[in-house]
């Protein structure tokens, strides 16, 4: 199959997902105090720089080219940001919502690679690629220590969305039940595990034998 795959769920979930990270690009911005502008281009490279990687790999045309709602919802974001107290975009509840995002779009990056007829362990990778590579962008451009490098499970959370999707797809055309639940089944569980290594600080064995390690 090659085609496109933005139902009604993968949609809000692709307008969900580019307003998270585009919020989170536009915060580091704040932080450093940066210009209106450089908020700007921070919210856009971090709300669309996975999901360009993963457009790119799979030869599908650039999302963010072709849709004027992209860089619409990365601008509205970065005014948002301009406009309020750093302060409301930083903190737990902030990064709860980035894990809503991470989850959303680890889904919605596998679906649409297994839809232009990628295998499924390849699919997979493109999800985690599409909810990971935009907050690396973003840290690797503000000299920041990487979202990756933190303790908590990060893209072990996107790593399970996508990968639930890519078999619960294969799954639900032997069972002929609808990729809808199985987009729902695997965002809550990527959320879900993120969510849990925020409040409980989980990560994974070092190398080394260490206690905690980055993932």
């Amino acid at each position: 199959m090659n085609g496109e795959v933005l139902t009604p769920i993968l949609n809000w979930l692709d307008v969900f997902g580019i307003a998270i990270f585009a919020l989170s690009g536009a915060a580091v911005a704040a932080k450093e105090r940066q210009t209106f502008v450089t908020m700007a281009f921070f919210a856009l490279v971090t709300g669309v720089g996975g999901g360009t990687v993963r457009d790119l790999l799979i030869e599908a045309p650039v999302f963010w080219i072709t849709d004027p709602r992209v860089p619409a919802v990365c601008l509205i974001c970065a005014t948002l940001a301009w406009f309020t107290p750093v302060r409301l975009w930083q903190g737990k509840a902030f990064d709860m919502a980035d894990a809503a995002g991470l989850a959303a779009y680890a889904v919605l990056g596998s679906a649409k690679a297994t839809a232009y007829g990628i295998p499924p362990i390849p699919a997979a990778l493109m999800g985690i690629i599409t909810g990971c590579v935009g907050g690396i962008i973003r840290d690797v451009v503000a000299g920041r220590p990487s979202i990756i490098m933190q303790p908590e499970l990060y893209v072990t959370a996107a790593a399970l969305s996508a990968s639930l999707t890519v078999a619960g797809m294969v799954v639900a055309q032997w069972l002929t039940i609808s990729d809808g639940w199985v987009w729902g089944v695997a965002f809550v569980a990527g959320f879900v595990l993120r969510a849990a290594a925020i409040q409980f600080q989980i990560a994974l064995p070092s190398y080394g034998g260490g206690k905690e390690a980055n993932g």
